[in-house]
């Protein structure tokens, strides 16, 4: 616990936080996560809890200071590395990528999404900085088209980073992607997190450095998150802590990566914009704040105020929200109820209607190892847990369910 409160201050009650320690203590002690870290700050106030331990056997304690693997928490931190080109004009949201993503250029479509790969018909128009932003450019990671030929040649080729192959270098990646159709007309539908991994290889092309020095230059070190970037380094190590995948039959728990010698202990040849960061609940906070800050961080300004709004609010049509909808309702079952917000800005969920506990205007998003980082501009919240638990079993993300519901029932105006 990181400030001693008053009953009431910050705007957070006593009881309340106490109510979200025992309630996160409860989800380690059931013996289903081993450790976590919390991160709530309010009006100038930070509180943090780290209950349990690094690895499911035991051994050290989680802190405050443990790295995780973000996941898809990644997506609204990575994007902010496009927002700088978009601010300096070395971007625009409605150019064509062609001259930096040749690979892009003269799609071919799906006749239709369940269809033979050479089954195309020519792309309408070219695609644009926006479709990449608003993940509306044509790939994704689609749930709707699982056991579709157009999926299992996105897995076959390594252009996910959830298989046991790494990605290959960002050149080769993009000449594997160029070789497929895309699966819908640009900017007809949004889909998952291709256009995000995307999305750096064009900033590293664009500045001509690496995504990961592009980011540590313009936002990681003006924000003081020496602690976040693409691997960990040797002396840290030892502050990351494995992540597991357990069994969905059994709950036995399964580490699908160690910490030393597993995927983050080296630089990865692909710096994924997607889900390749890791991180700590402070540096994240830092970067959220200068999100409810309008781009500010002291003195110092990152972002400009309109490209954090642009960000932070919704950027898709009734018809693009239409399929996103239908997949987070439809697919409860296998995302355990999370992305159920509304509406999505640029890299980021974005709440746009009252489904839960948080109010509109709520913007971040989840990852896949157990992972929630969120802000909100109505009660100048920022809300950051921290797991070692894959969500390949539900409880995570049931701890985070309870994380924001007592986030919220904590608010005392």
């Amino acid at each position: 616990m990181s400030t001693t409160l008053t009953d009431q201050q910050a705007g957070f009650s006593r009881p309340g936080l106490q109510r979200m320690r025992d309630v996160l203590a409860r989800h380690v002690e059931s013996g289903k996560i081993p450790g976590l870290v919390a991160l709530v700050s309010r009006g100038g106030e930070t509180h943090v809890e780290a209950i349990g331990t690094m690895r499911h056997d035991g051994g050290e304690p989680m802190r405050r200071d443990t790295i995780f693997r973000m996941a898809s928490t990644s997506k609204p931190v990575a994007m902010a590395a496009v927002m700088v080109l978009l601010d300096e004009c070395r971007l625009r949201l409605d150019d064509p990528v062609d001259p930096w993503l040749p690979e892009l250029a003269d799609r071919r479509v799906l006749t239709r999404i369940d269809g033979p790969l050479d089954d195309t018909v020519p792309a309408r128009r070219p695609i644009t900085v926006r479709d990449l932003l608003t993940s509306t450019f044509g790939l994704g990671m689609d749930l709707t088209a699982l056991g579709a030929p157009i999926m299992g040649a996105i897995f076959e080729q390594g252009l996910t980073p959830d298989l046991p192959e790494p990605m290959p270098e960002p050149d080769e990646w993009m000449r594997r992607l160029g070789g497929l159709p895309l699966m819908y007309q640009p900017g007809e539908r949004w889909q998952y997190h291709i256009s995000n991994d995307v999305l750096g290889v064009l900033v590293a092309r664009v500045t001509g450095q690496s995504f990961e020095t592009f980011l540590r230059e313009r936002i990681f070190d003006p924000l003081g998150m020496k602690d976040t970037g693409f691997h960990v380094p040797a002396d840290k190590i030892h502050r990351l802590p494995p992540l597991y995948a357990p069994d969905p039959q059994t709950g036995e728990f399964t580490v699908w990566d160690e910490a030393s010698g597993g995927r983050c202990s080296q630089p990865p040849a692909f710096q994924g914009g997607g889900g390749g960061l890791v991180s700590t609940v402070d540096d994240y906070h830092a970067y959220f704040q200068m999100l409810l800050n309008h781009g500010m961080h002291g003195t110092e300004r990152i972002l400009s105020r309109p490209a954090v709004e642009l960000m932070t609010t919704n950027s898709l049509t009734s018809e693009q929200q239409a399929a996103r909808d239908a997949l987070a309702r439809n697919n409860v079952h296998l995302s355990y109820g999370q992305g159920q917000h509304g509406s999505w800005g640029f890299g980021m969920a974005v709440r746009t209607y009252r489904g839960d506990y948080a109010p509109i205007g709520q913007f971040g998003w989840d990852g896949g190892s157990g992972t929630t980082t969120y802000a909100d501009p109505d009660k100048q919240l920022t809300g950051i847990l921290l797991t070692q638990v894959g969500m390949s079993v539900p409880d995570s993300a049931r701890a985070i369910h309870d994380f924001w519901t007592t986030t919220y029932q904590a608010i005392e105006d």
